[in-house]
């Protein structure tokens, strides 16, 4: 009688395990024919939350209507406690009309509760932002709430969204991130040329050259072939994130290299960083969303599958790049403005026919893979900011960037900017300032006491010099919030010591 109420027991056990597991996020229970609200997926969370001692989660950020930002956490034992473990994070839709994004990670987090992907858990601490912008999504536009494109404000962070992310960002330093979106490649322009792209998925890897050469290039020798076989064995399709063109008309280049992005303003830090690009529906964000949907899962599971399996190596190379970040040993010149160039080699690009009706290759000649500096400053020691200036000891902290009194060293330099002219340049086919500078020693006229000193010895060494740079094509000077510190004829207010 015992053995058999004991069998009945874990009957009942395994019963509930199975429901638990099987816990259909709201785009399965629509059947596919309705896109997750923001009340549904709070409900999916709490409800998944309740279900396993695997996952918890918390509220990083409110929207500007309010709503919830969501962060769950999959760990076994406390998050961010076992140091032998690596840090994953992923987050999604930050343009609210680029759905699959958020169905993707619920669909994963339903996956991740099955007993056949625990064993990740013994290697990753993860956390998976399902949906970065509620306000854009419920009305299927591209903006936040406050009208502001949220991949354009990571390094100005002047939107709660973008705020909250980076708070858990900085709060646990992940190894490994990644930034899910949608691209649509239904535009008129590539209609007149006959083609599109219509691969499944899109990875883009950090550009950036100052970001960590070994980190950058792993990305791309490394994860980006793991992913294509990834994905195509599970019958979905890939290429290399390449934005650009038509050719005849742009040239293709894979992606930015502008920090103001999720992708490259963790991954100027020296994080594994990608963003990664499902095709959008060819109608309406509904179109097709089981199979979107789908893939991004599954593009998302490629990352921790990778993560589980090089997790020394991935580990290794973050750590080795932030310590130099952290004692300044890193290059003595740091880019500030930078190209896409051509090296001679063409590109065979998978598109759609629109006279074929059928996915081909066309031989792209204006082809332009190699990012270089075009423009290139000294590293500073660090940059005197002046305590009148709100705006900037106000980014300071958003960005959680640290700053002290300046106590000033025998043998400081410090230099002042003069701008004598304010250009243009082209950026990526945007046209920006692009001051003339002459540099002026001031060091017998400051006075220590007017100024904070930010120095470039921690981990945002990078996007410090990249950020405070006036001739900087992707510092603060480039953004509204920001103009006025750039006058012709004017001293640029923030200084540079060297050492």
């Amino acid at each position: 009688m015992e053995n058999m109420n004991l069998r009945n027991f874990i009957v009942c056990i395994l019963m509930l395990s199975a429901v638990v597991f099987s816990q259909q996020t709201p785009l399965e229970k629509s059947n596919y024919t309705k896109l997750t609200t923001h009340a549904e997926l709070s409900q999916y969370i709490k409800e998944v939350t309740a279900s396993s001692k695997l996952i918890t989660s918390e509220v990083i950020a409110l929207s500007p209507k309010g709503k919830e930002i969501y962060a769950v956490y999959l760990s076994k034992g406390k998050f961010g406690k076992n140091k032998s473990k690596i840090k994953a994070l992923i987050f999604c839709q930050q343009h609210g009309n680029e759905q699959s994004g958020k169905e993707g990670a619920l669909l994963l987090i339903e996956d991740l509760l099955k007993p056949e992907y625990a064993y990740l858990f013994n290697k990753i601490d993860f956390v998976l932002v399902p949906l970065m912008n509620p306000d854009g999504a419920a009305l299927n536009r591209r903006r936040n709430g406050n009208g502001m494109d949220l991949n354009r404000n990571h390094l100005i962070l002047t939107e709660p969204e973008t705020i909250g992310l980076h708070q858990l960002f900085d709060k646990y330093l992940f190894d490994v991130t990644m930034d899910v979106h949608e691209y649509s490649p239904y535009g008129e322009t590539w209609k007149k040329f006959g083609y599109r792209e219509n691969n499944d998925e899109e990875v883009g890897t950090t550009s950036n050259s100052n970001v960590s050469e070994k980190i950058r290039t792993l990305s791309k020798t490394g994860y980006l072939p793991f992913i294509k076989k990834y994905l195509n064995d599970r019958n979905f399709s890939y290429f290399e994130y390449s934005p650009g063109g038509p050719p005849e008309e742009e040239y293709i280049r894979h992606s930015t290299f502008d920090i103001n992005d999720g992708r490259q303003s963790l991954g100027i830090q020296n994080t594994f960083s990608f963003i990664q690009e499902g095709l959008n529906g060819t109608d309406d964000s509904i179109d097709n969303i089981k199979h979107r949907a789908e893939g991004q899962k599954v593009g998302m599971m490629g990352l921790l599958a990778y993560s589980y399996k090089n997790k020394d190596m991935i580990k290794k190379l973050v750590s080795e790049g932030r310590t130099a970040l952290i004692e300044s040993k890193v290059s003595n010149k740091v880019a500030i403005q930078l190209d896409h160039f051509a090296d001679g080699s063409t590109l065979e690009f998978p598109l759609y026919s629109y006279a074929s009706k059928k996915d081909t290759f066309i031989t792209v000649k204006n082809y332009h893979p190699l990012i270089k500096p075009i423009c290139e400053v000294e590293r500073p020691a660090g940059y005197l900011v002046p305590r009148s200036l709100k705006i900037i000891v106000d980014w300071a902290n958003r960005q959680a960037i640290h700053y002290s009194d300046y106590r000033k060293l025998k043998n400081d330099k410090i230099e002042q900017y003069y701008i004598t002219k304010i250009d243009s340049i082209d950026f990526e086919g945007d046209t920006i300032v692009n001051p003339v500078v002459e540099s002026r020693i001031i060091s017998n006229t400051v006075n220590a006491a007017d100024y904070f000193f930010i120095p470039t010895k921690q981990l945002k060494n990078n996007l410090i010099v990249i950020a405070l740079e006036p001739k900087s094509e992707l510092g603060l000077v480039t953004y509204k919030n920001f103009e006025a510190l750039l006058k012709k004829g004017e001293n640029f207010p923030i200084l540079r010591v060297v050492r």
